[in-house]
């Protein structure tokens, strides 16, 4: 595979250009193609959704044989009706057995949700009742957005709790739309402020440009959510897929003055505890066929550069090799199905932080649910939302700064 040369780099060649032109495949043709439409006046906003509908299409032709392999074999194997079945009704008791020990027992034994049989997708119209303000700017650029969740009685006095959440979509699409929405419905019924935040993505942007959006976004909160009735001195991150990434990427690198160069000098980029929900945590390691080919499409799309070139900057993006002592606590949320990112790498992560890290680090690993389980399955979205609530409410708690009961 040979990346595209950047027509702004001086050390590209005419012979990279003519060897790239020779080895690149149909869709790295479109992607070129999309990136010079998308310079052009008054039109080139239109051609930037097209590329990025051209990235989704690489994403999803690499994914698509494992998520059809997973279903196939799930559905036609004997007994799997049971088998799934049985994994459902554990998710709340491994739940609880994953938290008991980071959470009082009292709390833990305290009722939780009945699993539901509607899709929290089907029921984004509910969960939008606690959506108090959208399309808030962060930052200069038009696309740095957040939207305000909050419940309606929560006085604007008040210091609440503060999520900030990261929709996934393989760094190509970072829309708020419907993702998080039951995660942070519930929270905000608890009291808490959650901040859903659009960032800038590829392949109109390359990578690092959504973390430093990330970055933005935390020093906003910091600065302004106590307009909204937040509490600035307790801020947490959480993402999903990408989101997930991002999310355990800016909680590894608060201190990191290059992901922050575009933020005013002094800007706050800490977190106070993080949450990644089935997230990719390594840019670098190759060792299997869907290992391999996600950095390919990393190379290709995301940040159109070769990773035996730029060594330094996957190793900067890989949130299992920023793992450090002073880590915030963590919370990860993985599947045991996941047929786009293997469990074993959460796993993995989980391991390497509770072995470097002083804070607490706890890992669900929930039963036979799949990626997107919070978009999908009403049967586990309503357990894991009540499970991260738990752990962000103990953390606060340890922080004396609100009682683990509703603040409302």
């Amino acid at each position: 595979m040979i990346v595209r040369p950047d027509a702004s780099d001086d050390r590209a060649t005419w012979r990279s250009r003519a060897a790239w032109c020779l080895q690149a495949r149909p869709a790295d043709y479109l992607l070129a193609a999309g990136n010079i439409a998308e310079s052009l006046p008054v039109v080139g906003n239109h051609f930037r959704q097209l590329n990025g509908y051209t990235a989704i299409g690489m994403w999803a032709s690499r994914n698509l044989p494992h998520i059809v392999g997973s279903a196939t074999s799930s559905w036609f194997t004997p007994g799997a009706g049971e088998i799934r079945k049985a994994e459902r009704d554990q998710t709340r008791a491994v739940s609880k057995t994953a938290l008991r020990g980071l959470i009082p027992d009292a709390e833990l034994d305290a009722p939780w949700p009945e699993p539901e049989r509607t899709p929290p997708l089907l029921k984004a119209f509910e969960h939008r009742r606690h959506l108090h303000r959208t399309a808030v700017q962060y930052g200069p650029d038009p696309g740095q957005l957040l939207d305000v969740w909050r419940h309606r009685d929560v006085p604007e006095s008040h210091r609440a709790p503060v999520l900030i959440f990261l929709p996934g979509g393989a760094w190509v699409h970072g829309g708020r739309m419907l993702q998080g929405y039951a995660l942070m419905s519930h929270l905000a019924e608890q009291g808490w402020v959650c901040l859903s935040v659009e960032y800038r993505v590829s392949p109109g942007h390359r990578w690092p440009q959504h973390i430093a959006d990330v970055k933005a976004a935390i020093a906003w909160a910091r600065a302004n959510v106590d307009r909204f009735g937040g509490d600035r001195n307790f801020v947490t991150i959480a993402g999903a897929s990408a989101g997930g990434h991002l999310a355990a990427l800016a909680g590894l690198t608060h201190d990191d003055p290059s992901y922050q160069e575009h933020l005013p000098a002094g800007s706050d980029t800490s977190v106070d505890a993080v949450v990644g929900i089935y997230g990719r945590y390594d840019w670098e390691d190759r060792s299997t066929v869907e290992r391999d080919q996600f950095l390919d499409f990393l190379e290709r799309v995301v940040v159109k550069g070769r990773q035996v070139r730029q060594p330094e900057l996957f190793r900067r993006a890989s949130p299992i090799a920023q793992i450090r002592p002073d880590a915030p606590p963590f919370l990860v949320v993985h599947g045991s199905g996941d047929s786009i990112i293997p469990v074993a790498q959460a796993r993995d992560f989980a391991d390497r932080l509770r072995a470097v890290s002083r804070s607490v680090v706890g890992y669900l690993e929930m039963p036979g649910a799949g990626h997107g389980f919070d978009l999908t399955d009403g049967a586990r979205t309503g357990i894991a939302a009540t499970a991260i609530r738990l752990f962000l409410n103990e953390i606060h708690r340890q922080r004396g700064t609100m009682p683990t009961e509703r603040a409302i």
